[in-house]
């Protein structure tokens, strides 16, 4: 039984060269053909924000290409989305995008951090988190492969701005971790 949907892997090859044209890349497809209608939803994530016109704007573009495509049979949900809060960052490209949030960190060895991402480059994420008299704000360096697990915070209060000045100059880091 054919569903009228495309796969997973034909609707990446029909719009990742458009996504990333304009500065993102696919993360994920999910296709529920239980739904009714059906719902396609595509993850996208990039260096710069996803914004709510760059969201039309890709959702425009992914409608005109899919809605091209003999083989889709009848209506669909079309959702294009950023991976949002509860993905776990996974990769160096991850930290990099998730650069001025703040992040909770399972390290390797057990311990446990919370800090705000700063620059991530040749493997290593640095933390801006409090020192050790939990008085001031102080940067460290952090191998990716130490981390076990790392998600973002969702944050109700805005950062203080020694600490986002931190985060976002890469200036004032101490070695090691």
């Amino acid at each position: 039984m054919t569903t009228g949907l495309p796969s997973q892997n034909e609707v990446i090859e029909l719009l990742d060269g458009e996504f990333a044209r304009a500065g993102y890349e696919i993360e994920d497809v999910l296709i529920d053909a239980r739904r009714r209608p059906p719902r396609i939803a595509i993850i996208a994530d990039g260096d710069k924000p996803l914004d709510l016109d760059t969201i039309t704007s890709l959702s425009q573009t992914a409608s005109r290409l899919l809605d091209g495509v003999q083989s889709i049979r009848g209506q669909y949900v079309l959702e294009v989305s950023s991976p949002g809060v509860e993905r776990p960052l996974t990769s160096e490209k991850h930290f990099r995008r998730a650069r001025g949030r703040k992040v909770q960190v399972a390290l390797t060895d057990g311990s446990q951090l919370l800090g705000r991402v700063g620059e991530t480059q040749d493997g290593t994420v640095m933390l801006v988190v409090r020192d050790d008299r939990g008085r001031d704000w102080t940067v460290r360096d952090v191998p990716l492969n130490e981390i076990a697990k790392a998600v973002v915070q969702v944050e109700f209060s805005p950062p203080t701005q020694r600490e986002l000045e931190l985060a976002t100059s890469g200036a004032g880091t101490e070695a090691g971790t």
